[in-house]
């Protein structure tokens, strides 16, 4: 009895150990904290219940008088992506791109983070360009990609009709860079890639009809 008594405390002791220098080889910090039930989240008006990734609702933590939720409770709560580099560890909130987002410093007056407007097929972009003119028109925006990148991937949806002749000009140079004939609202979210190297500005067009809608994600699309 006294020998398995011994192996018991023994492996726990082993087992306090290893965990201890699991904490030494990272920078975590231990600290003294509080979990808070009292503290109710708004988005938009709307309370949200706070959840972890089984579903199980959760309690802010409160420490120095802050209170805290996992940022993957915050993200789902916002409707926003969330994805975490164990090997970088860097979180990243928001659309997952290869590049650099092109909703960056965009500016247009079709410019638009209405939710009503920014989500497609049940996702919400959070930011876009949505082109809902009145009549037969021209759709069109400026990108200022400033020579710095060499490929644009653009994402362009249409509603309730076509949008023809589209097309990404160089517009110091005035040189069509890629032009599409047709892009349908079957084809959902279609990517366009652009060879854009050496490009300052950019000119992006097409015609659609009355009550027609044009719609770009601009937290999807992005330059490389």
């Amino acid at each position: 009895m006294k020998k398995r008594t011994f192996v018991i405390i023994l492996s726990t002791a082993m087992l306090a150990s290893m965990a201890t220098g699991a904490f030494a080889a990272t920078k975590l910090q231990q600290i003294k904290a509080y979990l808070n039930p009292e503290i109710k989240v708004q988005v938009d008006g709307t309370f949200k219940t706070m959840r972890d990734g089984k579903g199980n609702e959760l309690a802010s933590i409160n420490y120095n008088g802050l209170n805290y939720f996992p940022i993957a409770a915050i993200a789902g709560a916002l409707d926003t992506a969330v994805d975490y580099n164990k090997e970088t560890k860097v979180i990243s909130l928001g659309e997952k791109v290869d590049g650099v987002s092109i909703a960056k410093g965009f500016s247009d007056m079709y410019f638009t983070k209405d939710s009503k407007l920014t989500t497609y097929k049940g996702h919400d972009y959070k930011e876009g360009w949505f082109n809902n003119g009145p009549g037969n028109r021209e759709a069109s925006f400026m990108l200022k990609p400033s020579k710095k990148y060499q490929t644009l991937y653009l994402k362009v949806a249409t509603i309730d009709g076509d949008i023809s002749n589209f097309t990404v000009k160089d517009a110091d140079k005035d040189v069509i860079l890629k032009q599409v004939a047709t892009i349908t609202p079957e084809e959902g979210l279609a990517t366009i890639e652009v060879d854009i190297g050496g490009a300052d500005s950019l000119y992006i067009f097409g015609d659609v009809k009355d009550k027609t809608a044009v719609f770009v994600p601009l937290t999807a699309s992005y330059y490389k």
